[in-house]
């Protein structure tokens, strides 16, 4: 199973950006999907993820009220809707399939992980 991440770029504190991660596999469908982010010099943390069924959804406080997750099934694709962006927001994001159809805050239940999408927000 292959993962691409894309939708990064650069934009100013208070934009918004959609990120998508498109897997190869529709086999996908049936696992639970996160995003994870690493910030230069930090270690990789969790972001959001969403079940397989897309009913149970998990934020990071830091995130919460501004970030959605979202899955298109028909496209075996993973969105995440980032609003009101801030420059402690600027990492490189990257989307991972879950081993499970589980929704997951923990890195060490996915299995798949994207390549990463720069994002870069200015003050």
């Amino acid at each position: 199973v292959q993962l691409q991440a894309s939708g990064g770029g650069l934009v100013q504190a208070g934009d918004s950006l959609s990120l998508s991660c498109a897997a190869s596999r529709r086999t996908v469908s049936n696992n639970g999907m996160g995003w994870f982010r690493q910030a230069p010099g930090k270690e990789r943390v969790f972001v959001a993820s969403i079940n397989w069924r897309g009913g149970d959804k998990k934020y990071a406080d830091s995130v919460k009220g501004r970030f959605t997750i979202s899955r298109e099934y028909a496209k075996s694709t993973v969105y995440l809707q980032m609003n009101s962006l801030s420059p402690e927001d600027t990492a490189v994001y990257y989307c991972a399939a879950a081993r499970s159809s589980s929704s997951s805050t923990d890195s060490s239940m996915y299995q798949y992980w994207g390549q990463g999408t720069l994002v870069t927000v200015s003050s």
